[in-house]
Formats: structure tokens, C-alpha cells, sequence
């Protein structure tokens, strides 16, 4: 079983918005897999109330680091997050799946 990590946008966007399109991901992700993953939960919904966009980019890139394959859902290359965990991803050579 190899461990997802999802990457999405997320600015703007409700937690029921960013868990439905979180699910939609997972479902494609272990389609093209042809088997579960287990999924890393990236989704901070317990944050700090004062924590910045780079606070959830240093807990993203910790986590991105255990991932196998990293899922890149629709729209991340328009979200500033989304860019530099994929240049993470390519850089440390981990298997990436790039939504249009």
C-alpha cells in the first residue's frame, strides 16, 4: 500500500469544499493505482489561530516527506502552496500524479 499525500488549493475554498474535492482525489488517485492508499492527512483543521500560509507550508513539506506519491489535484498550479510541494516532490524524487 503506498502512502498519498494530496496536494490542493485551498484558499477561498470551505472545508466541506476542500474535503469534497480532497475525497475526489483520493478516489482518482487509488483508481490509477489499482489499489488503497493510505492516505496522509494534510488537511489542517486544527491550526493555530494566528498561523500564516508558510506555517502550513512547513507542516505540508514534513509530511510531503513520508509520502510514496503525491496526488496534485486540480488547479495546483495556479496556488503558490501546490508549486512548491511539487518542486519538492520532483526534486526529492517522489512519484507524482498531475491533475490537469
Amino acid at each position: 500500500m503506498k502512502r498519498l499525500f494530496v496536494s490542493q488549493p485551498m484558499r477561498g475554498k470551505t472545508d466541506e469544499e476542500i474535503k469534497a474535492e480532497r475525497a475526489k482525489a483520493i478516489q482518482s488517485a487509488e483508481e490509477l493505482l489499482g489499489e488503497p492508499a493510505e492516505v496522509i492527512d494534510s488537511f489542517f483543521e486544527k491550526s493555530p489561530a494566528d498561523a500564516k500560509p508558510l506555517w502550513f507550508l512547513g507542516k505540508s513539506l514534513e509530511l510531503l516527506a513520508g509520502a510514496d506519491i503525491a496526488y496534485f489535484a486540480s488547479g495546483w498550479k495556479d496556488a503558490r502552496g501546490c508549486r512548491i510541494e511539487h518542486t519538492c516532490a520532483v526534486e526529492y524524487g517522489i512519484a507524482r500524479i498531475e491533475e490537469a
